[in-house]
């Protein structure tokens, strides 16, 4: 049990870590907050500070949720206890960042990382709708809404519990942390992406 409260308290903190923030203070001296959306997701990553900075950002974000998770497969002492949990408190973490006075992401990159830890191939599933759905709208924001949607159906065929409860959390999150995005398309008001 001591290994499992061990794991939680990592993963929240790990899944905390504004990597995002990290950088464009290190590397461009400018705090990303104070940009674009304000967001300290991938997103505004990529639009403030460019491609090469959104795609670290990207592969660090996927890795505050997949590391957790692999951990847990790893260590002995986690018992019979859902190693998908550790996932979804560090999506948690990303989100509610006790380094960000709990504020923080939207729980798609790190999320997404924790489903590739715990499922390759739903993983699959969430990355080829939000791509295609990226293709056709140029909205990165409805793309997470619709790989959220594609992950709420994904594990109902898994038939684990633990899977279906977590895909639910995680999807349920992404959906609500959405939704402001959601309103300004119907206005009109959403930017685009530009590079796909």
């Amino acid at each position: 049990m001591y290994t499992v409260i061990i794991l939680l308290i990592f993963s929240y903190l790990f899944g905390s870590i504004p990597f995002s923030l990290i950088i464009s203070k290190s590397f461009y001296k400018i705090d990303l907050r104070e940009h674009g959306s304000g967001n300290v997701g991938t997103t505004n990553t990529f639009r403030i500070l460019g491609k090469k900075a959104g795609i670290v950002v990207l592969i660090l974000d996927l890795l505050k949720g997949a590391i957790p998770v692999w951990i847990a497969m790893l260590v002995d002492g986690t018992g019979d206890f859902p190693v998908v949990i550790f996932g979804v408190v560090a999506a948690l973490g990303h989100v509610y960042s006790i380094f960000l006075k709990f504020k923080g992401g939207k729980a798609v990159a790190t999320g997404g990382g924790a489903i590739l830890a715990a499922s390759p191939l739903i993983f699959l599933v969430l990355i080829l709708t939000f791509l295609i759905t990226l293709k056709i709208s140029k909205y990165v924001s409805l793309s997470s809404v619709f790989a959220a949607v594609a992950l709420l159906i994904s594990v109902m065929f898994t038939g684990d519990p633990f899977m279906i409860g977590f895909g639910v959390i995680l999807a349920v999150i992404v959906i609500i942390k959405h939704i402001s995005n959601m309103k300004r398309i119907k206005a009109g008001t959403e930017p685009k992406i530009t590079f796909m």
